[in-house]
C-alpha cells in the first residue's frame, strides 16, 4: 500500500473517530501531497510524501522554536503535536552507527577526498536517508569528515 492511500484511509478513521486534531493535520497533509501533484503534474510515490512530510516536520519545529522564544508554550505545544502526528507516518529513523556506515559507504562510492566532492557524497546518500534522518545533520557530519 502506498504511504499516500494510507494516510486517505487514517483520514477517514479520523472522520469516524471525531478526532478533529488528528483529522486537521491529516488534511494539512493529504493538501500538502495534492498541491505536490498538482503542481508538477504527477502521482508522487512513497519518497516524495516522506520528502514532503519532512519538509512539514521542518517548518513545524522552526515555528515551535520561534513560539517558544516568545513565550507562546500553547502554540509550541500544537506544532509539536503536529510533529508527533507526521512522524508516525515517517520510516523507522537510522541509528548513529547506521549513518556513520552510510557516510562512509557513499564517501568510499564516490571515491571523495574534500570538501569540494561533497555534493557528490550527499547525492548518493539522500536517497538513502530521505525520511529517516535529519538531511542537515547528516550534512554537517559529510562536512567534518571531508575537511
Amino acid at each position: 500500500m502506498l504511504m499516500k492511500d494510507k494516510i486517505k484511509q487514517d483520514m477517514i478513521a479520523a472522520m469516524k473517530a471525531k478526532e478533529e486534531r488528528r483529522l486537521g493535520i491529516i488534511r494539512l497533509m493529504m493538501a500538502a501531497i495534492k498541491q505536490k501533484e498538482v503542481d508538477e503534474r504527477i502521482e508522487v510515490n512513497d519518497s516524495q510524501v516522506f520528502e514532503i512530510m519532512n519538509k512539514m516536520i521542518k517548518q513545524r519545529r522552526d515555528s515551535a522554536s520561534q513560539y517558544t522564544h516568545a513565550g507562546r508554550s500553547d502554540l509550541a505545544d500544537q506544532e509539536n503535536y503536529e510533529i508527533d502526528v507526521i512522524q508516525t507516518y515517517l520510516p523507522e529513523g537510522l541509528s548513529e552507527a547506521e549513518i556513520d556506515q552510510l557516510i562512509k559507504k557513499a564517501i568510499n562510492e564516490a571515491q571523495a577526498s574534500s570538501a569540494r566532492d561533497m555534493g557528490k557524497v550527499m547525492a548518493l546518500l539522500k536517497p538513502e536517508i530521505q525520511g529517516r534522518a535529519d538531511v542537515g545533520a547528516v550534512s554537517n557530519k559529510v562536512k567534518e569528515l571531508l575537511s
